[in-house]
């Protein structure tokens, strides 16, 4: 793929942050799903676009205690178990309230109509009680399928027609921007507008562990639209913040790969409203 000095956005979403080594499209195979990576979410996949139903779960009672980040406790491990549970991944179930749980969090609250925010109050408890499935954005998709929510910054992997796991991501912050940057030996300039494409792709290449590109490092990325990719980040703020990229918590990208097959449909839709 020919990178120009300058690069605009069309160019950007299938240039952005791809590597010069040659051939790696075809450097890994599409990775198994060991069993027991991740406890299922029993939720099906429903046929309409609306907000979905109710989550099919076991039955919970929330205590009466609010939470806020830091937090250590019985409680702590409550709520740990429960995102857990629905497909969200707080990280190890330990009773402590830390980063990984936070952006689990985040996620149940949006796809919940709840305001992303650390502390854990009655309106977030409630809510765990009687939990909503994500909004389905591809009615009639494939079963093993990625749906990017722009909107509300979510990501959903559905594995068999069920979810099997929903993250907070940010994605890119449509913010034009100009970055110099030592590449293939030479200081370059690149400028792009920082968006998401919408639309239909599949995942394609990835790499394992840190990669670097000329616009940044990407944990675990896996590749759908060019040099487009799903990939951690230490940074995954609430608001869109990439070059493009759809950003996702570092444990979150840690299992993805174990998850997330080649040639599996990644759907992107709606737009971020500040």
């Amino acid at each position: 793929m020919r990178v120009r000095r300058r690069l605009g956005a069309a160019a950007l979403a299938a240039a952005a942050l791809l590597v010069s080594s040659p051939g790696l499209a075809n450097a890994a195979a599409a990775p198994r799903t060991p069993a027991g990576a991740l406890p299922a979410a029993a939720v099906q996949a429903t046929a309409a676009g609306a907000a979905a139903a109710p989550m099919a779960a076991p039955a919970f009672t929330a205590p009466g205690r609010t939470l806020r980040l830091g937090a250590k406790g019985a409680e702590v491990k409550m709520l740990q178990t429960r995102l857990r549970q629905l497909g969200y991944l707080p990280g190890t179930v330990d009773g402590r309230y830390g980063g990984s749980t936070l952006t689990a969090l985040w996620a149940f609250q949006k796809v919940n109509g709840i305001a992303p925010t650390s502390t854990v109050a009655s309106r977030t408890w409630r809510a765990l009680e009687a939990p909503r499935a994500p909004r389905v954005l591809v009615p009639g998709g494939r079963a093993t399928r990625v749906e990017v929510n722009l909107t509300q910054q979510v990501m959903v992997l559905y594995v068999g027609g069920r979810v099997r796991l929903i993250s907070h991501i940010s994605s890119g912050s449509g913010i034009p921007y100009c970055e110099t940057a030592t590449w293939n030996g030479r200081t370059q300039r690149f400028c792009g507008d920082a968006r998401t494409p919408t639309g239909d792709y599949r995942t394609t290449w990835r790499r394992s562990g840190w990669h670097t590109s000329y616009l940044g490092k990407l944990y675990n990325p896996i590749f759908f639209n060019g040099g487009i990719a799903l990939h951690g980040a230490l940074s995954v703020p609430l608001a869109p913040a990439s070059h493009g990229c759809v950003r996702l918590p570092m444990n979150v990208a840690s299992v993805l790969p174990k998850l997330l097959g080649t040639g599996v449909p990644v759907h992107v839709r709606g737009r971020f409203v500040r």
